[in-house]
Formats: structure tokens, C-alpha cells, sequence
């Protein structure tokens, strides 16, 4: 009952994590406007179709053929994804025509999603850019089935414990970060067991992995947080890969050791159950979970609890669920588009402030 991501976005930023360097959406020039121009702070030229109300009748094959010339005339792409929208999908414009009348010398995806594809999961305008990767030959069948488990996964978590659960959920900006940030130091300096925990996704994670990265040793130098992170470099599309490896470079240049290293960005629906076990281990007392912090089974867990989120309507839910105190990061993808450093954040800041 209240909006939520389209597949239409998860088909531009999963074509962006496969490194295009043009996407077209085939649509109104307004469609996904927001998404498309944060993918150019990522490097990805965005263009549109402009569709108008006479294309919704006669069809717009000939303007998408036009944007894929213009497109290889100024930017000379090697791979290009053409994304569909509700406008072209709904009259039935056939993209992969259009792809072989423009003929250009770059490879092209053709993503026939739209708002409403399948259930209207923003998972699934990912998983139908996975199939038509794997058509073309970019990624192999195993990773795309891997992936795609993934991403049914996310879709389960987000459906029973997230913000898809249904009914409408009022946003909310959480907790004050400056009184958490007080309660994670007093943990430290009265001896509790501490674990700080990074189960992100995508670049957000280039956020989230900033309350990582503090001099926690200048609290007490005699019990530093246990340090767990879904940052395996060898996990996912080459994007992510990439932003895993950048966030363990950083964090080991800045002294910081990660104990565990659960799995890889874009498996956070399963880390998230691997660093709960952990928690067990290690009989954590105070833990601080940031990014996707409802994928963990915190109601299982006795401890003082911290999610970090980057969701105002997330915050409720993570209440519900169990959390003893619940963060919100604001304008987490907009802060981190771009960026290959981890990037400050707000409750960061106030750690950093009290130190």
C-alpha cells in the first residue's frame, strides 16, 4: 500500500553492476527519471526514448532505433541494455527488431521488464537482466541460477520481515544517533562483547561499512568489536566484486581486522543467518547490524541490538522484529554512487564526535 522499488530500477542497476556503458530506457522521457540520472554519477550514459502519447498508438520502434545509433555515434559503447517500460512493453514494442535494424557494433541487451513485471518485485527486473546475460553470453548459467537464488531470497526476506509486507508502513527517522552512539561506547568500555556487522548490499555497502572503520581501540585498546562483513571479492558481478574488494583494502589500511568474512555483497539474505551463528560463538552481547539488518534472525538472538538502515519505512518492521534500537541513514545510494571509498555516514559522525 505504499511505494516501493520498481523493476524497472533493478533492471538499470543490475545492467550497471554488469558494467554497460549505455542504457536506454524505451519509454517517457520522465520514466525512472531519479535512477537514471544517479547511474550517471556511476559512470553509465542513461538515455530515453522520450516516448509521447502518439507513440502509445502508432509505436516508437524507429525513435529507439535512432537513440541506438546516436548512442554509438557519441559514446561508442561496448555493451548497451535497453530496458522497457510500462508504456512500450504494454503495446508490445518489439525491442530485439529494433536491435537488429540499428546494427551497431555493440553487443545489446534487450530487458523487456516494466512496473508491473511478474509480481512486481523490483528482484525480478534483476533477474530478467541475469537470463538475457546469459543469452548473450556474459555470465555463466551456474552464477545467474546462484543469483537469481539469491535475489528470490531477498524477495522472501523483504515480503515477511521487510517493507514488502503489505500494509502500509509510516516512514520513520529512528532512534538519535548521538544517544546509540553513546550506548555502543559504553558496551565497549565496560568490557561487553561487541561485534559490529556489515551485511550490505551493492554500493551502499561503501556507507554502511563506515561505523567499521573507527579507531575503537582509543575506547579501550583491551576489547575491541569482533568484525564481521559480507565482503567476499570473489562473489557476484564484476561491480560488486569490485566494491568488496575495495571496502576490505580500506578497512585493512585503516588497521581494522575483519574476524569474519561471511559470503559476498549480494548475498546478504544468507549472511546475515552466518553472522547470527557467529553472534552465538562468540557470545556477543552487543551487536551492531548495518544495511540489511531484517535478514537477521535478531528475535532468535539475546542481546542489546543495533540496526543501521537506509529505509525510514524499514524502521517500524526492524522494532517489531526484535532490534532494541534502530538507526536511519538517509539518501544511502545517492551518497554512494560514484564512489569506490567508504563514504562517512550519519551515525558514523556521531561515534566519531564522541571519541
Amino acid at each position: 500500500m505504499h511505494p516501493r522499488p520498481s523493476p524497472i530500477a533493478a533492471s538499470l542497476y543490475t545492467l550497471r553492476d554488469l558494467n554497460a556503458d549505455v542504457v536506454i530506457l524505451h519509454g517517457p522521457h520522465g520514466c525512472c527519471f531519479r535512477t537514471g540520472r544517479l547511474l550517471e554519477s556511476d559512470g553509465v550514459r542513461v538515455l530515453t526514448t522520450a516516448m509521447s502519447e502518439n507513440d502509445f498508438i502508432f509505436g516508437a520502434g524507429e525513435k529507439l532505433e535512432e537513440v541506438l545509433k546516436k548512442a554509438d555515434e557519441m559514446f561508442s559503447p561496448k555493451l548497451v541494455g535497453i530496458v522497457g517500460t510500462c508504456a512500450s512493453m504494454i503495446i508490445g514494442e518489439d525491442l530485439k527488431e529494433a536491435i537488429s535494424q540499428a546494427n551497431i557494433p555493440a553487443t545489446v541487451l534487450p530487458v523487456e521488464s516494466h512496473g508491473g513485471f511478474g509480481e512486481g518485485d523490483n528482484t525480478e527486473g534483476a533477474i530478467i537482466v541475469l537470463e538475457v546475460a546469459v543469452l548473450e553470453g556474459l555470465i555463466p548459467p551456474e552464477e545467474a541460477e546462484r543469483q537469481v537464488k539469491m535475489l528470490r531470497m531477498a524477495t522472501e526476506v523483504e515480503k515477511t520481515r521487510g517493507m514488502a509486507q503489505g500494509e502500509y508502513i509510516a516512514p520513520s527517522f529512528g532512534d538519535d544517533h548521538e544517544k546509540i552512539a553513546l550506548k555502543l561506547i559504553d558496551a565497549l568500555k565496560s568490557g561487553k562483547k561487541v561485534a559490529m556487522v556489515l551485511n550490505a548490499k551493492k554500493e551502499t555497502s561503501y556507507l554502511f561499512a563506515d561505523v567499521m572503520k573507527l579507531p575503537y581501540s582509543e575506547i579501550n585498546p583491551d576489547n575491541l568489536p569482533l568484525v564481521v562483513a559480507n565482503i567476499d571479492p570473489e562473489i557476484g558481478l564484476p561491480r560488486i566484486r569490485q566494491h568488496a574488494e575495495n571496502i576490505k583494502k580500506e578497512l585493512s589500511e585503516a588497521g581494522i581486522k575483519v574476524d569474519y568474512i561471511t559470503g559476498g555483497l549480494d548475498e546478504y539474505p544468507v549472511t546475515a543467518k552466518t553472522a547470527s551463528e557467529i553472534f552465538k560463538e562468540e557470545k556477543i552481547e552487543f551487536a551492531v547490524i548495518a544495511g540489511v539488518p531484517h535478514a537477521l534472525p535478531i528475535e532468535e538472538l539475546e542481546m542489546e541490538s543495533v540496526a543501521v538502515t537506509d529505509g525510514p519505512r524499514i524502521v517500524e518492521p526492524l522494532r517489531r522484529l526484535g532490534y532494541t534500537h534502530v538507526v536511519a541513514e538517509l539518501d544511502a545510494h545517492s551518497k554512494t554512487l560514484g564512489t569506490s571509498r567508504i563514504v562517512k555516514s550519519d551515525f558514523g559522525e556521531a561515534i566519531r564526535k564522541i571519541i
